[in-house]
C-alpha cells in the first residue's frame, strides 16, 4: 500500500506542479499582453504629448503675429495722434482768422470787428477746454503763476496777486502758460 501511496502522492504532486507551470505560463501571457498594451499606450501618450505641444507652438506664435501686429497699429495711432491732433482746433481757428481778415479789410469798424474776433477765438477756447487764468487779488500760486515782482501794498494782504501784467491759460489741469503777476508784499515799517 505504501507504493500506492508513493505514486498517487508522486501524481497529486505532478499535477501540483503542472497546475503551477500553466499558471506561470498564463502569468506569462498576461504579462507579455500588458506589455504591450503599456507599450500602446506610451506610444498614444507620446502622439498626445507631441499633438498638444504643436497646438502650443501654433497658439504662442499666433500670440506673437498679434502683439506685433497691436504694436505696429499702437504705432500708427500714436502716429497719427501726432499729426492730427490738433486739426479740430486749426479748423475752428480758421473762422478766427476769417473774422480777423473781416476786420482788416473795413467791412465793418475796426474795434466791433476786432472784439467779435475776440469773442470767436474765446469761444474757441472754451469748446477745447482751455481756461484763462486772470489770478486778481487771490493768492499767489508758483504752479499757475510767474512773479514779476513784489511791491509794497498796504490795499492786499502779503502774497497776494496786487496786479496781472499778462493773463495765464490751462488745457484741463496742464498749465499752457503761467499768469505773469506782480505779487504783493508787507509794507516796510521801517524808516530809511
Amino acid at each position: 500500500m505504501n507504493e500506492q501511496s508513493n505514486g498517487t502522492e508522486s501524481d497529486t504532486e505532478l499535477e501540483a506542479v503542472e497546475s503551477d507551470l500553466n499558471k506561470l505560463a498564463q502569468n506569462d501571457q498576461e504579462n507579455s499582453s500588458d506589455s504591450e498594451a503599456s507599450e500602446l499606450t506610451l506610444e498614444e501618450q507620446l502622439q498626445a504629448a507631441l499633438d498638444e505641444a504643436d497646438q502650443l507652438r501654433e497658439a504662442s506664435l499666433r500670440a506673437v503675429a498679434e502683439q506685433e501686429n497691436l504694436r505696429r497699429r499702437t504705432q500708427r495711432d500714436v502716429q497719427n495722434a501726432h499729426k492730427f491732433g490738433s486739426e479740430k482746433l486749426l479748423r475752428e481757428l480758421v473762422a478766427v482768422v476769417d473774422s480777423l481778415e473781416a476786420a482788416l479789410a473795413g467791412d465793418e469798424s475796426s474795434a466791433e470787428g476786432v472784439q467779435m474776433t475776440l469773442d470767436l477765438l474765446l469761444k474757441t477756447f472754451e469748446k477745447n477746454s482751455v481756461v484763462a487764468l486772470s489770478p486778481q487779488g487771490e493768492l499767489f500760486n508758483p504752479d499757475l503763476h510767474q512773479a514779476i515782482t513784489m511791491v509794497p501794498s498796504d490795499e492786499i494782504a502779503p502774497n497776494h496777486v496786487l496786479e496781472v501784467i499778462q493773463k495765464g491759460y490751462q488745457l484741463h489741469d496742464r498749465l499752457l502758460r503761467p499768469a505773469m503777476v506782480i505779487v504783493a508784499k508787507a509794507p516796510s515799517d521801517g524808516v530809511a
